[in-house]
């Protein structure tokens, strides 16, 4: 098992979540010391968590997160996480990883990029930056800290699961996301399973 630098909790507090579709749930947000990225990711505790939580990783994403953007399905795959792990217990880790890691300005100029044809991936090249800059370390960390060693992940991406079981954690499981599409993020979804195996259903993106 990697040996990774400890991260210890800093601070819970119970607040009660509420999404405009009148969904309402009570989640512990808890807060970490030592992580080794130094970002503010925060962790979001719902139901009961067991000895094999649900876990989903989410990147931050201000525009479909907060905004409500159709170009990606980020702020639909949030609300399902939440009401899926609340019911059966365990936890999402808000990571602050707008963009795949890229910032949000770098984001805003891959969309123009993205405008002019370019897919998700080759916009990021096209700047010079990363197809997908993300770390799961810190994740790791998290984790350990809330005292989780083995999880099934909620996810499409293999990458995810991939970074945790290198970081040293058991992941049982990867479970998938529903397929939030819209017109405009169709190409969105097909590049991320075309260029980074996402386990999203082909046929319902039109691609064959």
């Amino acid at each position: 098992m990697p040996d990774l630098p400890a991260a210890t909790q800093r601070s819970r507090v119970r607040v009660p979540l509420r999404f405009h579709d009148g969904y309402a749930v009570d989640a512990d947000l808890v807060t970490f010391h030592g992580l080794t990225d130094g970002r503010e990711h925060l962790a979001i505790v719902l139901g009961d968590p067991g000895p094999v939580p649900l876990v989903r990783l989410h990147s931050e994403c201000l525009t479909g997160d907060v905004l409500g953007s159709a170009r990606c399905d980020c702020g639909p795959q949030l609300r399902e996480a939440v009401e899926r792990i609340a019911g059966r217990g365990g936890i999402l880790l808000y990571l602050r990883q707008e963009g795949r890691g890229i910032g949000l300005y770098n984001k805003l100029d891959a969309y123009a990029l993205q405008d002019q044809g370019l897919d998700t991936y080759a916009a990021n090249t096209a700047l010079g930056l990363p197809e997908d800059a993300r770390d799961y370390t810190a994740a790791a960390q998290m984790l350990r800290a809330l005292g989780v060693e083995s999880l099934d992940l909620l996810s499409n991406n293999p990458d995810k699961a991939g970074q945790l079981r290198d970081l040293g954690m058991e992941v049982l499981d990867r479970v998938p996301t529903g397929v939030f599409t819209t017109a405009h993020n169709v190409r969105y979804l097909r590049a991320k399973v075309l260029q980074t195996q996402h386990t999203l259903p082909l046929a319902e993106l039109g691609v064959s």
